[in-house]
């Protein structure tokens, strides 16, 4: 899931290698691309958050919801990426993009996608080459198996919410302020879903990386391993970390429910805390 900068540079020039640099800034939605065209690691192809990875925002689905999925797949072919070649996301290094993408991947099918570890920020301290060339690909064919197993809908959510002695987890991975509804800067309502623990995605780094597991056993050693759990935050962005600080202390049973809070408060029936 997650790898090192020297893995990468090892494996650079490999065939079967596809890099994609998911590099995006929720305050000014062009920096993405442009910190891309200033120079990236070679052979990396840009994806963006909006343009990409995310689909057109309706009533329901979050601020985020996913694209549609043959158009997404025509993009992943159109990068030579199948199911056959390793696929190695990054952002800048703050590590929610390049998780989105994984999770994306993992959500298709895709068995060997993973996270570079420090982003591209970290690269570039490692002194690592980077390019300005935009790499063109042969277009290949993406074979999707979806994986239901990483994924939780609305009503999977809601089937859960508040529930006593529940065997599913949520996990509300905003900052506390968010959490506890003191403020709420981007939603139209302020609060969380009701039974929801709060486990801030930004506490499992540091300085872009991702904690070792040993840390991450222990931002989350009070909950059980047997249980199930679900992610989310407000977008179904910035809980992918925690997604991915979850699997890598060994807990298998992980979801995200993609809308999240900004889903979770487009029914006018749900409750919040």
């Amino acid at each position: 899931m997650i790898i090192d900068q020297e893995w990468l540079l090892k494996h650079l020039h490999q065939e079967n290698i596809r890099i994609v640099d998911c590099s995006f800034s929720l305050a000014n939605a062009a920096k993405g691309r442009q910190e891309y065209d200033k120079n990236h690691i070679p052979g990396a192809i840009h994806f963006d958050l909006e343009k990409d990875l995310s689909g057109e925002v309706s009533e329901h689905g979050g601020r985020h919801p996913l694209p549609p999925i043959k158009e997404f797949i025509d993009k992943l072919e159109h990068a030579g990426i199948d199911e056959n070649v390793t696929v190695v996301a990054y952002d800048q290094g703050e590590g929610a993009f390049a998780a989105r993408f994984w999770w994306m991947l993992t959500y298709l099918g895709h068995e060997k996608v993973f996270v570079l570890d420090g982003g591209f920020s970290g690269w570039k301290d490692g002194n690592y080459p980077v390019t300005t060339e935009v790499p063109v690909f042969e277009k290949t064919t993406f074979m999707t198996k979806l994986n239901h197993e990483v994924f939780a809908s609305m009503e999977d959510v809601r089937a859960v919410a508040g529930a006593v002695d529940s065997q599913t987890i949520l996990i509300d991975s905003r900052e506390e302020r968010r959490y506890l509804g003191l403020e709420e800067p981007i939603d139209k309502k302020a609060g969380r879903i009701p039974g929801a623990i709060n486990k801030p995605w930004f506490e499992g780094l540091n300085a872009g990386y991702y904690k070792p597991a040993d840390v991450q056993r222990e931002r989350f050693n009070d909950i059980s391993p047997d249980k199930q759990i679900i992610v989310y935050c407000g977008s179904g962005v910035t809980a992918l970390p925690n997604f991915l600080a979850l699997k890598a202390a060994g807990f298998e049973k992980v979801k995200l429910y993609l809308g999240s809070f900004s889903d979770w408060i487009s029914y006018r029936e749900n409750e919040i805390d």
